[in-house]
């Protein structure tokens, strides 16, 4: 599923929301796009020192993380944030689609990213998402950021690395489906792939998180590359 997708004001209750950016016009108009669509923002933060702080007072459900701010930037932020308050999704902010932090940004646990020209249809959609932890809002997109980061000298040298989890645990099947989900596919894609229904495939992701002790999606693309289930340059699948 992705942030794309029909998700409606209906199907679950209104996530609360903090929003922390260093620019008030994106914070008022991301306000106003969200509580129009039945979302309640409960707090803002001008720079990430802020947006910690909002977090621990006020125990949101996501939190729409700029990456670049003052005093504190929004990777360290998404990593206290993760650490201190471990049912919040953080939604990362940037303005470039393959901006270098995005991925250390996954590494440290955010839930996804968003672009600051995203729609609003889009925005309160992938908010929601995120809050159902139904995945990172578009694979195939973190499968790109992840490939062109992950072997990057100048990128993260330094993220949590998960190549302690055992990944012995998994079954085969649910190591085939890991490193699918690696190379970006959605349970949908995966259901196709392996010729499962998509509830079986659901199980499956659902084990797979609570063997490896995984947030999400995201986190499970980053985990594919890192403990090298999946190259950089890897063919999709399918492919001859």
């Amino acid at each position: 599923m992705t942030a794309g997708e029909a998700v409606t004001d209906d199907v679950c209750p209104a996530p609360r929301v903090v929003i922390a950016d260093d620019q008030a016009l994106v914070r008022t108009g991301f306000r106003m796009i969200l509580t129009a669509r039945g979302i309640d923002v409960v707090g803002e933060a001008a720079d990430g020192v802020e947006a910690v702080a909002a977090v621990l007072a006020l125990r949101p459900d996501v939190v729409l993380m700029d990456i670049r701010m003052p005093n504190m930037d929004g990777l360290e932020a998404t990593r206290r944030v993760v650490a201190q308050v471990p049912r919040c999704r953080v939604l990362m902010l940037t303005t470039f689609d393959l901006d270098r932090y995005v991925y250390a940004a996954l590494a440290a646990g955010a839930s996804g990213f968003l672009l600051k020209d995203v729609t609003p249809e889009h925005l309160a959609a992938a908010v929601r998402l995120v809050d159902t932890g139904d995945a990172l809002l578009a694979p195939s997109i973190t499968r790109r950021l992840v490939e062109r980061f992950a072997s990057d000298a100048h990128g993260p040298a330094t993220h949590p690395k998960a190549l302690h989890r055992d990944l012995g645990a998994l079954t085969p099947r649910e190591l085939e489906v890991l490193t699918l989900m690696g190379r970006g596919l959605s349970n949908a894609d995966l259901a196709t792939e392996l010729t499962l229904s998509e509830a079986t495939v659901k199980t499956h992701v659902a084990r797979i998180f609570a063997k490896l002790s995984l947030r999400d999606r995201a986190q499970a693309v980053v985990l594919a590359y890192e403990t090298g289930l999946v190259a950089p340059g890897d063919p999709p699948p399918g492919s001859a």
